[in-house]
């Protein structure tokens, strides 16, 4: 059983880097870069779009690792009841909070490029991914003190 829990947890840890770090990157590198002018709607649609895809699955993967990790490690005592409980009950708002920041930023986004802008949507969606970001680093930051 402990192989089971090593891989969860490496899957786990492997997949909230990479849905911070491309969440950091698209809100720091792309985002910009469009309110700029200097993306051009297509490439930009198909970059959001396999963003959104990234997204998605790391989502995903999140929710069933995290939850096999809370279900084996913790009991309702103890996510109720004690720091590192509670610090695995911030981390479930704080993915609701990214997963939901995320899809209305990149629909936004989305909504824009189809009718062929790509300034303005940008705009409008820089606050959603600002705070996506900050959600991000904030999951990083509590999952590294669960280590």
């Amino acid at each position: 059983m402990a192989t089971v829990d090593t891989a969860v947890n490496a899957i786990h840890l492997l997949f909230a880097g990479l849905w911070a770090g491309s969440v950091i990157f698209v809100t720091r590198g792309v985002i910009p870069a469009a309110r700029d002018g200097n993306l051009d709607a297509t490439p930009l649609r198909r970059l959001i779009g396999k963003f959104r895809t990234s997204s998605r699955v790391s989502s995903l993967l999140l929710f069933l690792t995290g939850g096999h990790l809370a279900g084996t490690r913790y009991t309702a005592e103890t996510l109720l009841g004690s720091t590192r409980g509670y610090l695995v009950v911030a981390m479930v708002v704080l993915w609701f909070v990214l997963t939901g920041l995320v899809e209305m930023g990149s629909g936004r986004l989305v909504d824009g490029l189809d009718e062929r802008k790509v300034r303005e949507p940008a705009r409008s969606a820089t606050p959603l991914f600002t705070a996506a970001a900050v959600a991000a680093v904030g999951l990083l930051l509590i999952g590294g003190v669960l280590l």
